[in-house]
């Protein structure tokens, strides 16, 4: 017999319809913090290559620095009437000390040498420190961010808080004023998160998707 699900098809097909990029946040209405400390281990829960993580995520609540975003995100108000801020960095270059201290993490986490681990690291060191010719590193990371904010709107969303990907941004500016650039970081791609304005047009459009058969392509038998 198996399991019961967690949460029915209908559940997380519903909650996957009434997402949508939001146009106009509620300035007004806040993120409670049970709700936030639940999406900030979905992040840190979200896979990666190797599971190395190559990332950091930027939570930005301040009025002041979320103001100051708008002028550097295309004049987008999102970033200003949201509850939260997420921006999506990537290791900028990704170094030795990056293996090494996911090495020791999962030493730490699973009770074993590090040195044990040599061979691990050795296989990653030989993919990615450096990289192999042709292969651009920080966009490899940067992929990985993609993944993360993927999970965090599926995960937002089935707790009903709205989100709106962000990809008119300068990364460039960002970096500039959060400081990232001295940390290792690059911006990759942003995400706020709170609850859709009433007025918000959008909310009511139905959602324009092509069919399953259109997307999905089966081989073998549908099981």
């Amino acid at each position: 017999m198996s399991a019961p699900k967690p949460v029915s098809n209908e559940t997380l097909l519903q909650q996957l319809r009434w997402r949508y990029a939001v146009k106009r946040f509620d300035p007004t209405r806040k993120i409670a913090a049970e709700d936030w400390q639940t999406l900030e281990h979905a992040l840190v829960l979200t896979p990666s290559s190797f599971g190395l993580q190559p990332w950091r995520f930027v939570v930005i609540t301040d009025q002041t620095i979320k103001d100051q975003l708008v002028p550097i995100s295309w004049g987008q108000r999102q970033v200003a009437d949201a509850s939260h801020v997420v921006v999506f960095t990537a290791r900028k270059p990704l170094t030795e000390s990056d293996v090494d201290r996911y090495v020791a993490r999962t030493a730490e986490v699973r009770g074993v040498a590090a040195e044990s681990l040599a061979g691990f690291k050795k296989m990653m060191m030989s993919s990615l420190v450096p990289p192999p010719s042709g292969v651009d590193i920080h966009h490899w990371a940067a992929l990985q961010a993609y993944i993360a904010l993927g999970n965090f709107m599926t995960s937002a969303a089935m707790l009903g808080i709205d989100t709106c990907p962000m990809e008119g941004i300068v990364p460039e500016k960002y970096d500039e004023l959060l400081g990232l650039p001295r940390e290792g970081l690059g911006t990759v791609v942003v995400a706020v998160a709170g609850y859709r304005a009433p007025d918000d047009k959008y909310a009511v459009l139905p959602k324009v998707r092509f069919k399953v058969e259109d997307v999905v392509h089966n081989i073998g038998p549908r099981l």
